[in-house]
């Protein structure tokens, strides 16, 4: 997986591709779906949800450029399995999830992995996390029309935001950096991703 759909590809960053060999993905799938784990694809998780394709987490994290001090808000927890990606290479996540089930089960994961740098939240993802901003960087694993105003908020000097926009079939993943003067936009192409529910992004899922 590292190297056909990872590094042939366009990721570079050592430390994404490192943690991307060591964080088993077989432990965030179905027992169903354990031979499939690390095919180049997304696949279905619990609640009608997708754990990603493995090239697009690894393309959101390195888009966000972690140091092993960073803050990072994820908005979208799922399956936990791209928390633990976060958690392995930055200092603290927190990680929003709007469904309780899905909070809760990866959780187990997690701790099972032994993270414990993951502070939990069953939430409105598009609302952010106050207790623990400004954050270096903030993943978004659902898409939504337009970037929600208090993600870009809470985003620290020189944080990036990476985010699914457009609408409930097709979206672009866009990067946004917080400056002294406003926000600079950037594009790491074509994406397809869950809704993002939220009053703030799609209010329901019709």
């Amino acid at each position: 997986m590292v190297r056909e759909q990872l590094a042939s590809r366009g990721i570079t960053d050592r430390r994404v591709l490192a943690t991307m060999l060591a964080v088993p993905r077989e432990a965030f799938v179905a027992a169903d779906l354990q031979e499939r784990a690390y095919d180049d694809q997304p696949l279905p998780s619990e609640a009608g949800q997708t754990i990603s394709q493995p090239y697009i987490v690894a393309l959101m994290t390195q888009e966000v450029r972690l140091t092993r001090r960073s803050k990072v808000l994820e908005v979208g927890t799922g399956t936990g399995y791209h928390t633990a990606i976060l958690a392995m290479l930055a200092a603290r996540v927190w990680t929003c999830e709007r469904l309780p089930e899905l909070a809760a089960q990866a959780r187990r994961r997690l701790e099972d992995l032994g993270l414990r740098n993951v502070v939990y939240s069953v939430s409105d993802g598009a609302q952010g996390h106050a207790p623990g901003a400004p954050y270096g960087a903030i993943v978004v694993a659902a898409a939504a029309p337009a970037p929600p105003p208090r993600l870009l908020n809470q985003l620290d000097l020189g944080g990036r935001l990476v985010i699914p926009i457009g609408d409930r079939s097709l979206q672009e993943l866009l990067i946004f950096e917080r400056t002294p003067t406003g926000y600079r936009e950037s594009n790491a192409g074509p994406c397809r991703f869950v809704p993002l529910v939220s009053p703030a992004a799609f209010p329901d899922r019709a």
